[in-house]
């Protein structure tokens, strides 16, 4: 029984902004997938949603995502064209079960935050000094992130990402969003707990940041777009599978690839839950 765990933005959907960063031209081949307040503002390749869905109908497949569980529900595939039973939002923070959220999971982390770090209003002040170019966001009251104006220097990417582990905490930069995570709220720790819950034998993943490694570090079959935050540090060490395409060709390329291994796989295939 194989479930496919993966991250969502810059792996298998991207904003106009990603398509741009990245070449990938917004044309007919691509189609939208989320809106906010009626526009469209994510997308991915008309052939990759298609096999998606035929993946989704043959294993067991799980969104696995920073954002919250509301900003999650934009992305309207997941409600009209593609039902899923698990969703791991807020990093790994929440875990909702067919809509709803497992209390059993969300206690173990509000447990594992109170031991393991510091508050984020301690965090923030200590970052004060540091006067990020732009707007700070706080998300589910977990953690907190800036939506950067400019690109802050590698130097100070550095500092303040140790100023950020000394006190329990990770730091990830996606695109213009620089996130402070709490070290205990972990994708991988969620995913782990849906795999023991449902008895799944192998792990497909896929993630394009930092904060996606854990996620990845528990997968059977691990994928990391070669566009993502880590890929150049992490290509040379051969513990991940990477892309041969970048942009939304990338989130196609997983998406075959696992589909494939679905259909090589020789263990039952997931059952409808």
């Amino acid at each position: 029984m194989i479930m496919f765990a993966s991250d969502l933005d810059r792996t298998l959907i991207y904003s106009q902004r990603a398509l741009s960063e990245m070449g990938t031209p917004l044309n007919k081949e691509m189609v939208p997938v989320e809106k906010r307040n009626g526009e469209n503002v994510s997308y991915m390749k008309g052939t990759a949603l298609n096999l998606l869905k035929e993946l989704a109908s043959e294993a067991l497949f799980v969104p696995v995502t920073t954002r919250t569980y509301e900003q999650y529900n934009r992305i309207y595939i997941f409600a009209e064209e593609i039902p899923v039973t698990y969703s791991v939002t807020s990093n790994g923070a929440n875990i909702h079960y067919k809509g709803e959220v497992l209390s059993e999971w969300t206690e173990t982390v509000q447990s594992k935050l109170a031991e393991e770090c510091s508050q984020k209003e301690d965090l923030m002040k200590l970052l004060q000094g540091y006067k990020l170019p732009g707007k700070l966001k706080i998300a589910d009251d977990l953690f907190f992130y800036f939506i950067l104006e400019e690109q802050i220097t590698s130097d100070t990417k550095k500092q303040i990402g140790d100023i950020a582990a000394e006190n329990g905490w990770k730091l990830s930069l996606q695109g213009r969003k620089l996130y402070f995570m709490p070290s205990p709220v972990c994708k991988g720790k969620a995913v782990k707990f849906i795999q023991k819950r449902e008895g799944i034998t192998q792990i497909a993943g896929a993630g394009d940041s930092l904060l996606d490694v854990p996620l990845l570090d528990v997968c059977t079959y691990p994928f990391m777009p070669r566009h993502g935050e880590m890929a150049s540090e992490l290509m040379s060490a051969n513990t991940f599978t990477f892309t041969k395409f970048q942009g939304a060709n990338a989130g196609e390329e997983i998406i075959k690839s696992v589909h494939q291994l679905i259909k090589r796989s020789s263990t039952p295939l997931q059952e409808s839950l």
